[in-house]
């Protein structure tokens, strides 16, 4: 079903994948059905127009004070469109700059729900609800084929990728067997560096609670034996529950960002709008409250490395 936008609504305010989660006969649908709205409307905003999901939250019911993060704004078009003629309608997204710069505390927040022990080798983390219910799917599917899905890392707020970032920045934590602090004078340099598997804090898509690491953090594990067996089944099934293998191999098609991840799944119904509100929304300047947060804009991290995901994600 096409929607109609009325002239005299100004913006429809809606939730992504709000009702979804706890319709349990609507279990696997709602991504089913992000998937396909984010491609009709370029990613620009996920319609709260789940048909066969939930009835529409009635907007007036809910303080706007208290609505999710995960709310954006759809500026409406001047006419009514027809379905025939529907194209494609460009919109600017807006995200609350906390939820893309990870200054969120996933254990208050309604939006997001700890992953259960079987599912993960760590205690306490998070995910996003509808990031976790399209897993859950994912993992039982994988384990039909004999493959076993492990999350070892979730959701990470800045404060946690601070800890990860500047440990490596002042030594704490070698790279490739090397205090940084001692061998990489050049702020830049030593960015470098640290960028080539670690997000700076405000730029990790962990901070959104749609993104996972899988298994294993060597891509080695991923070449032979299981490894492969897991890595293979993930590009042939992932995108049928909405992930996708967030940095493929460097190279023409990829030529800026971290090294490959053949760990790193993001959910994309979400991300996506995320990816493009941050594109949108963040400054350099927002950047900031970490060691060596000044290296940033001369790295171009925002187009970079925020932006430099594999061409098969971009196409969501």
């Amino acid at each position: 079903m096409h929607p109609n936008f009325q002239s005299d609504r100004d913006q429809i305010r809606f939730t992504l994948l709000w009702a979804c989660p706890a319709n349990p006969k609507a279990t696997g649908f709602s991504y089913l059905c992000a998937m396909n709205l984010t491609r009709i409307i370029s990613g620009a905003a996920l319609l709260g127009l789940l048909s066969g999901c939930s009835q529409p939250q009635n907007e007036s019911s809910v303080p706007t004070d208290s609505l999710p993060i995960t709310q954006v704004n759809l500026t409406a078009v001047d006419s009514p469109v027809q379905p025939d003629t529907l194209e494609p309608v460009p919109a600017p997204v807006q995200v609350p700059i906390e939820a893309l710069l990870g200054r969120i505390e996933p254990s208050k927040d309604t939006n997001f729900v700890r992953v259960e022990d079987q599912f993960t080798t760590k205690t306490d983390i998070y995910m996003r609800r509808a990031a976790y219910t399209a897993f859950k799917e994912m993992h039982a599917a994988a384990a039909k084929d004999g493959v076993k899905l492990i999350i070892l890392s979730a959701t990470r707020p800045f404060s946690y990728q601070k800890n990860i970032w500047e440990a490596k920045w002042s030594g704490r934590t070698l790279v490739d067997g090397k205090d940084l602090s001692k061998t990489i004078a050049d702020p830049a340099q030593r960015a470098l560096k640290i960028l080539e598997y670690s997000s700076m804090p405000n730029t990790s898509r962990h901070h959104w609670g749609t993104d996972i690491d899988l298994n294993n953090l060597n891509n080695a594990h991923f070449a032979t034996g299981e490894g492969k067996k897991t890595h293979d089944w993930l590009l042939a099934n992932g995108a049928k529950f909405g992930y996708c293998q967030t940095y493929t191999a460097i190279g023409p098609e990829r030529p800026n960002g971290y090294q490959e991840e053949k760990w790193h799944w993001s959910y994309m119904p979400i991300s996506s709008v995320f990816l493009k509100a941050y594109q949108a929304q963040v400054k350099y300047s927002d950047i900031q409250g970490f060691l060596g947060s000044e290296a940033a804009e001369k790295l171009k991290v925002i187009d970079h490395y925020v932006g430099g995901i594999g061409p098969a994600c971009k196409d969501w």
